[in-house]
């Protein structure tokens, strides 16, 4: 089922990027030598590499299009915008579950999905790329909710803010920066989901 556009509100900001930690705990080691689930991490593992390129073929062109290119040029304009940011702590923390993380990543794929609305807006020259990159974001949640359930792992439900409105820019700037970050926040997500699948794979 599509995402409200509305989710926009949970996630327009900074994902905070801690520095990797090595992962400890992870509850999965038994199924280590399950070939589907290796199959479901090796398969998604690609498909995750295939939508950190697409978005970081977005970013060139929010850069060329905007001269939009570097995030440090910008964080007082992101505080402007009241930006919040995407938690996936349970990702790269020291206690790293796979339920806990397969839950923020599956919740996070579903409110980014809804963000690229604004994406969409800003790049109507780009539209058929952006709606592959919204419906590969929602396939790849759909596909880790099915291994879920799959595995019988139960799904982790975080409190978060109620979906609202998309934000209302103030002029065109505030919106092609919020389209920046949007993606850079992708980016980043996308870049600790990978490293969390990864790790998995490797036990």
């Amino acid at each position: 089922a599509a995402v409200p556009a509305g989710v926009l509100a949970l996630l327009l900001g900074t994902l905070l990027w801690a520095p990797w930690q090595a992962l400890h705990g992870a509850p999965l080691v038994e199924l280590s030598g399950d070939q589907d689930f290796q199959l479901f991490l090796h398969k998604n593992l690609e498909f995750t590499r295939k939508i950190k390129g697409d978005v970081a073929a977005l970013q060139h062109v929010v850069c060329d299009t905007f001269q939009l290119c570097k995030e440090e040029e910008l964080l007082l304009v992101r505080q402007d915008l009241g930006i919040v940011q995407v938690p996936l702590e349970q990702c790269h923390s020291r206690t790293f579950q796979a339920e806990a993380c397969f839950s923020q990543i599956h919740d996070g794929l579903r409110a980014y999905h809804g963000s690229l609305a604004a994406v969409l807006e800003l790049l109507p020259g780009h539209a058929s790329l952006v709606e592959t990159l919204q419906l590969d974001a929602a396939n790849l949640s759909s596909n880790i909710q099915q291994q879920m359930e799959d595995l019988g792992l139960a799904t982790v439900t975080y409190p978060t803010e109620g979906p609202g409105p998309l934000p209302t820019f103030s002029s065109s700037f505030h919106h092609q920066v919020g389209g920046f970050f949007i993606l850079a926040n992708f980016q980043r997500f996308l870049e600790t989901a990978y490293r969390a699948l990864r790790h998995l794979a490797r036990l």
